[in-house]
């Protein structure tokens, strides 16, 4: 296969724009990236690569801003269906929404429609990797991860687990909550892209033989991830501690069952206690900013400056179809949004961070979210004058920063003007 050199500009991360500030990143007015079998072999200057290998073949993008793909590192694709539901704080939203919805994905034809669905709505919006709850049913699984084989996408995700406090057609048991997920994990773990993550949906959802059964898989299959909710809105945490009394915090239920780690992905992380933030720090824990579900549920706002300079791991998330759109475009909006309600708003390079490099790294993967030698060819090009609003905005834009900052605050999908999955164009 012939090598091929992707001309376009650039932003190259060096450090962590939330430790270095901008000047973490490098633009590259007239970059290029070479691709070979599905992985980059080589990024910098155009002129220079052209030199350098004259029989590549050539794709010049102009103008247009090639980036990473992507990461959304926590989502619910079965919910696909019902995003945008009206009106609904947490646990009202799951009884009136979710679970109903979730049932659905016993027939294997339906599971099969929505994860197609699903994968493309992603990388319509430039997303190339997913993190992603299924539902009980194992069905729901292999459709999520016979679709992204078929598009060759970086995909985790796992059977979500519940025994109790759901409608009896989602509920299993401990044993086959241990014993499904642990064959769906000998199926899928490391086969291809694919990457399976134990999941247990949260504690009010689990017995405490449940978690103490999935804290033993995770036990005997310390490399996989483990992803789960925690402390998403207080009314939510009083009922954790209703259930689990003995427990000192919302943690606890998960630490006291082992299900707590490195490995593990706490979504939200909200109204967090100074002990939680301690252990979760301690552990090295990925913690999952889901800003447009955290806005639209009503639960609250989330700490990012505070949890990054104490040195968590934060990745960034849509939360669909709690979150209100697929676009991690939005996702970067939102959390902008919500900095400024803490009083710090977030610099666009931070924002870009949160949705490549920090999600990654919150999903464990360095050859994902990154344009260097060696990673994943999972790219897209992006258009900083999609709409008329945003070319208007962008034309005043003193730097890179200005320029990208329009599209992150209104594009959507018609700012994707190309993704790429392993070097191939996608859809």
């Amino acid at each position: 296969m012939t090598a091929t050199l992707h001309l376009g500009q650039l932003i190259q991360f060096n450090a962590n724009p939330f430790f270095e500030g901008a000047n973490a990143a490098k633009h590259v007015i007239e970059g290029a990236i070479l691709v070979d079998n599905g992985i980059v072999e080589q990024v910098g200057e155009a002129q220079t690569l052209r030199a350098e290998h004259p029989d590549a073949a050539v794709q010049d993008h102009g103008t247009h801003l090639l980036l990473p793909g992507f990461i959304d590192a926590h989502a619910h694709y079965p919910q696909t269906g019902m995003i945008a539901s009206w009106g609904k704080r947490l646990i009202d939203w799951l009884n009136s929404y979710t679970f109903p919805e979730e049932i659905r994905f016993q027939d294997p034809a339906y599971a099969k429609e929505m994860a197609e669905r699903y994968l493309d709505l992603l990388l319509a919006h430039g997303t190339t990797t997913v993190c992603s709850f299924c539902t009980i049913h194992p069905t729901s699984v292999d459709a999520l991860f016979e679709a992204a084989a078929k598009r060759n996408m970086r995909v985790f995700a796992g059977k979500t687990c519940m025994d109790r406090n759901a409608p009896d057609a989602l509920k299993d048991t401990a044993q086959t909550a241990y014993d499904d997920s642990k064959a769906l994990l000998d199926r899928w773990h490391r086969k291809g892209r694919a990457s399976y993550v134990i999941t247990p949906r949260f504690s009010p959802t689990s017995t405490p033989e449940q978690l103490s059964a999935l804290g033993q898989l995770w036990a005997e299959h310390p490399d996989c991830l483990m992803q789960t909710h925690l402390s998403e809105q207080v009314d939510e945490i009083d009922w954790v501690l209703s259930l689990f009394p003995k427990a000192r915090d919302y943690l606890d239920t998960y630490e006291a069952h082992g299900l707590l780690g490195r490995n593990g992905l706490y979504g939200h992380a909200i109204h967090l206690t100074d002990r939680e933030r301690s252990r979760l720090k301690e552990v090295g824990a990925g913690l999952i900013h889901c800003p447009t579900s955290n806005t639209f549920i009503g639960s609250g706002l989330f700490d990012m400056d505070g949890l990054t300079q104490a040195g968590h791991t934060v990745g960034l998330a849509t939360d669909t179809g709690g979150g209100s759109s697929f676009s991690m475009l939005r996702s970067m909006a939102a959390a902008y949004e919500i900095g400024q309600l803490r009083g710090r708003a977030l610099h666009p390079s931070e924002l870009l961070w949160l949705a490549t490099e920090g999600s990654a790294a919150a999903l464990r993967d360095d050859s994902i979210g990154r344009l260097v030698p060696g990673a994943a060819a999972d790219f897209i090009a992006v258009d900083l004058a999609s709409t008329p609003a945003i070319a208007q905005r962008a034309t005043r834009a003193d730097d890179i920063w200005e320029a990208l900052f329009p599209t992150i605050m209104m594009g959507d999908d018609r700012a994707i003007v190309q993704t790429w999955v392993a070097g191939s164009p996608a859809l």
